[in-house]
């Protein structure tokens, strides 16, 4: 099982409207409830262009980094050029608009065996493939 960045972000942000969702998965996710859940390291560079646009200093987003790469049970995949690939042409194939969306998708495809990401964003359900998961809903 994969999980995306809406969940991480709301973990690390003060105030977001998933933050009680995502505290409560973080807490389970630490305690091993899904064994290892894993995401793809362009969480952490999507994370850095939405805490930008959000106007955070280098020295908070370093802070986020910090607290997501410590949560037990949470592995980080690298890409590969097999994922970069499929991510692009997942983008032409379902009209992705997002290369981040691309990349998890291309992620769960080919790096995670049950091809689940744990998710509010629907545009995974238009990926034949993958099975996501509502937070909301664990």
């Amino acid at each position: 099982m994969m999980i995306e960045t809406d969940m991480l972000y709301a973990h690390v942000k003060s105030d977001d409207w998933l933050k009680p969702t995502a505290e409560k998965l973080m807490e389970r996710i630490a305690h091993g409830d899904f064994g290892a859940v894993s995401t793809s390291r362009e969480v952490l560079h999507e994370l850095y262009y939405v805490s930008m646009e959000e106007g955070l200093d280098l020295e908070s987003y370093i802070a986020r980094l910090a607290a997501l790469t410590s949560i037990p049970n949470l592995k980080y995949l690298d890409t590969t050029s097999e994922i970069d690939i499929l991510a692009v042409t997942l983008m032409k194939q379902f009209n992705l608009t997002s290369i981040f969306d691309a990349y998890y998708a291309a992620t769960a495809l080919n790096a995670d065996p049950d091809h689940t990401i744990i998710s509010t964003d629907e545009v995974f359900d238009k990926v034949t493939g993958i099975k996501r998961r509502d937070p909301r809903t664990l």
